[in-house]
C-alpha cells in the first residue's frame, strides 16, 4: 500500500480521516513495512466498514491485517445500538470463536526431547485433524442444543475436562444469549460429528518451549518460565460456525434494503443490533461461540489423554483460552461517557487491561493473556492487555501472522512433504493428514509475526511476556 494515502498519527498509527460515506476515521496499526506489504483491498475495506450505520469513533486494523470477506481480517469496530448500530457476520468471520488456548504442561525441554516423537505420535492419533474430520462424540440432539448453550461448562459436565479450567475461559467457558433456536438444522447436522476434532486450514495443535521472556514479573503470574514446555490449540466452531455466518450473510444482503443500509460492499451485508434479524444472528453468533469453546474443551481433554500416556505424571493446567471472531456487548468509555457497545473483532483478540472486572483475580494486575499463534514452524506470542489498548482499539490486539499469499499460491510454490523434511532438520515434527494443507500454511506464506506483535506492543494494544518456539505441529 501507498503509505501516502495515510496521515502518520505516530510510529505505528496510520489514520484515513473520514471522506465520503465514511462516517468515521479509519486506523491502521503497522510499522512502515508491513503497512507497505499489505494489499490495497485493506484500505478498501476499512474504509466501507466505517461507512456502515452507528459505529463508533473508528474502524480499525490490526498490525496482521489482510483481505478478508466484508471487514479486513483483523478488523475491529465499535457500534452503538442506541445510534443504529448494525451487526456484520461478515465482520465476524465464518470460523466463529476461533481461538486460542494454552496449557501449562509441567515439562521442561530436557524432559520432553527424548519423548518428543513418541509424543507427536500420541497427540496425532488422539486429536482428528483434517477437512472433514470426525470426532469420538456423537451428539444427539439433546447433547447439541445443550453445547450450544453451554459452551465449555456443558462439555464439563458430560466430563471433559476440569472446574478449575472455567475460570481461565473467556466468558468463563459460556457465552451468555445464546439461542439455540436460531441456529439452523444443517449447521447443527454439519456439527453433529466434529466436537473434539481440529478442522483444516490454519488449525493446529503445537508442543512448543518458552524460548525468551520479555516481562519477569508477568511471566512469573502467567506461570511461564524458560524451556517450559506448554500446547497450544488453536481452532473453532467448525462447520457449524460456518454454516451460521453463511446463511445470515445471504439473509442480511436481503434485508439490508429493508432496513434502509446502503451498502458499499454486498459482503458487508449486516441488520440492525435491534432489529429481528440482528437479533436472531447475535442468539445464533453467541451458540456458535459455546460451539468453539466446547470444542477446544474437548481437544483439551484429548490432550490430556494422549500426553498422560507418555509422562503419566504430567498435569495440563489452563493458562487462558481467547477467541478472536467475534461480536460481543461490552461498556467502552467514548468522549468521556460509558457506553454499552457492540465490538466486532475478526481475526483480532480481546486485550482486557488490569482491573477489568470480566478479568480474574490472577489476571487483575497484569491484565488478560493475549495468545498469538504464529505460523507453522514459527515463534507464537504471549501478551498481556493494557490500560492504553481500551483507548486505541478497544482493548483489541492481533491474532496471529496475518497471511502475506493467499493459499493457492502457496500450493504452487511450495510441496507439502519437501516442508516437513525442512522443519524436521529444524527439530520441529509435523503431523498432518494432508500434504496440500501443510503447503497452503508454509511458514513464509504469512507475515513476520516477530514484526506483527512488535507493532502491537510498540502501540500499546497489548505488551510483549513471552516467546514461543514449536518442537511438535498437529496440523489439519
Amino acid at each position: 500500500m501507498d503509505t501516502h494515502q495515510f496521515i502518520q498519527r505516530d510510529e505505528t498509527c496510520w489514520e484515513i480521516e473520514a471522506y465520503g460515506a465514511m462516517r468515521v476515521p479509519a486506523i491502521i496499526y503497522a510499522d512502515e513495512p508491513l503497512l507497505q506489504a499489505m494489499d490495497q483491498k485493506v484500505y478498501e475495506q476499512i474504509t466501507n466498514v466505517a461507512t456502515l450505520p452507528g459505529i463508533v469513533e473508528a474502524a480499525y486494523a490490526m498490525p496482521d491485517a489482510h483481505w478478508g470477506y466484508g471487514f479486513p481480517i483483523g478488523g475491529v469496530a465499535a457500534f452503538d445500538p442506541a445510534q443504529g448500530g448494525v451487526v456484520s457476520a461478515g465482520g465476524v468471520g465464518f470460523d466463529i470463536s476461533c481461538g486460542v488456548r494454552t496449557l501449562h504442561t509441567g515439562l521442561k525441554l530436557s524432559q520432553l526431547q527424548p519423548h518428543k516423537h513418541v509424543l507427536a505420535d500420541a497427540l496425532y492419533r488422539s486429536i482428528p485433524a483434517g477437512v472433514g474430520s470426525k470426532g469420538r462424540f456423537h451428539l444427539n440432539h439433546k447433547d447439541m442444543i445443550g453445547m450450544l448453550s453451554g459452551g465449555a461448562q456443558w462439555a464439563l459436565e458430560k466430563g471433559f475436562g476440569e472446574e478449575r479450567d472455567l475460570e481461565r475461559i473467556e466468558e468463563h467457558g459460556c457465552m451468555a444469549g445464546a439461542e439455540p433456536r436460531y441456529v439452523s438444522s444443517r449447521a447443527r447436522e454439519r456439527q453433529t460429528d466434529e466436537m473434539g476434532t481440529l478442522g483444516s486450514g490454519n488449525h493446529y495443535l503445537e508442543v512448543q518451549r518458552v524460548a525468551e521472556i520479555y516481562d519477569q514479573g508477568v511471566a512469573k503470574i502467567f506461570g511461564l518460565h524458560l524451556d517450559d514446555i506448554v500446547i497450544s490449540i488453536h481452532c473453532g466452531s467448525r462447520g457449524l460456525g460456518h454454516q451460521i455466518g453463511t446463511e445470515f450473510l445471504k439473509e442480511m444482503v436481503i434485508s439490508a434494503p429493508h432496513y434502509g443500509i446502503i451498502l458499499p460492499d454486498r459482503e458487508l451485508a449486516c441488520a440492525p443490533l435491534t432489529s429481528p434479524l440482528g437479533k436472531q444472528y447475535l442468539g445464533a453468533m453467541r451458540a456458535g461461540i459455546n460451539c468453539a469453546l466446547a470444542n477446544r474443551q474437548m481437544i483439551t481433554h484429548l490432550t490430556r489423554l494422549a500426553i498422560t500416556r507418555v509422562f503419566p505424571n504430567s498435569q495440563l493446567d489452563l493458562l487462558y483460552d481467547v477467541s478472536h471472531n467475534t461480536c460481543k456487548l461490552e461498556q467502552h468509555t467514548v468522549n468521556g461517557q460509558k457506553k454499552d457497545l457492540f465490538i466486532h473483532r475478526k481475526g483480532a483478540t480481546r486485550a482486557f487491561g488490569p482491573r477489568h472486572p470480566s478479568l480474574p483475580a490472577i489476571f487483575q494486575d497484569t491484565g488478560q493473556p493475549v495468545l498469538i499463534g504464529g505460523s507453522m514452524g514459527t515463534s507464537s506470542y504471549i501478551l498481556c492487555g493494557t490500560k492504553e489498548g481500551e483507548q486505541r482499539s478497544f482493548s483489541s490486539a492481533c491474532h496471529g501472522a496475518g497471511r502475506a499469499m493467499s493459499r493457492t499460491k502457496a500450493t504452487k510454490q511450495w510441496q507439502g512433504k519437501t516442508l516437513i523434511e525442512e522443519l524436521a532438520a529444524q527439530g520441529i515434527i509435523i503431523r498432518s493428514p494432508s500434504m496440500r494443507g501443510v503447503a497452503e500454511e508454509a511458514p513464509a506464506a504469512y507475515k513476520d509475526v516477530g514484526a506483527v506483535v512488535d507493532v502491537a506492543d510498540c502501540a500499546g494494544l497489548a505488551r510483549k511476556v513471552a516467546r514461543l518456539e514449536p518442537l511438535i505441529c498437529i496440523k489439519g
